[in-house]
């Protein structure tokens, strides 16, 4: 009985899918089926509530803007939007990253008797992050470990670590932007 249930809703997805690749205002239904589990992924992988909302909505507009390229392979339609979601994730990350780099740059620039200041209170914002914020830093840039061995030694998996790491980096970017004004 699951099985036919199971094949049921597969079928039932499939032509959902295909009538709105022909006919884009029927993308709603499916947008309302998988809005919560599209959410949730991406809720867990952010910091705030307005940044998991940005994040859905670029996912679903990219599934509607790609829907005509979509071709059903048995899997559920789930799973095409959370890879979606993975990579918006993924960018928003590598974006994030190069911003990272520029304000490096900036503190470069800033003079050596800035970098001392700087350095000390960078130091005392690590000090003050969760213990797991700031194991990943110190093990990522004191001890230049690499994301496997950090997810080793903290028994996590390496996307845990990366996004440990990105909302270390944000929380000590915003306190050192908030201690500067």
């Amino acid at each position: 009985m699951n099985v036919v249930a199971n094949v049921a809703d597969a079928t039932s997805e499939r032509l959902l899918i295909e009538a709105a690749q022909h006919d884009p205002s029927r993308f709603a239904e499916l947008y309302e089926n998988n809005f919560a589990r599209v959410y949730a992924f991406v809720a867990r992988r952010v910091q705030n509530r307005e940044e998991a909302e940005d994040v859905t909505a670029e996912v679903f507009h990219q599934a509607l803007s790609k829907l005509g390229r979509f071709q059903w392979r048995g899997v559920p339609f789930v799973a095409w939007l959370l890879r979606i979601a993975a990579n918006a994730l993924a960018d928003r990350w590598q974006r994030e990253s190069k911003n990272q780099e520029v304000a490096a740059e900036d503190l470069e620039e800033a003079g050596a008797d800035h970098e001392v200041e700087r350095s000390a209170m960078v130091f005392q914002l690590v000090e003050r992050l969760p213990e797991d914020q700031r194991l990943v830093i110190l093990r990522r840039f004191v001890e230049q470990k690499s994301l496997r061995e950090i997810s080793q030694e903290l028994g996590r998996t390496e996307g845990a670590v990366k996004q440990l790491q990105f909302r270390a980096l944000q929380t000590l970017r915003s306190n050192v932007r908030s201690n500067h004004e």
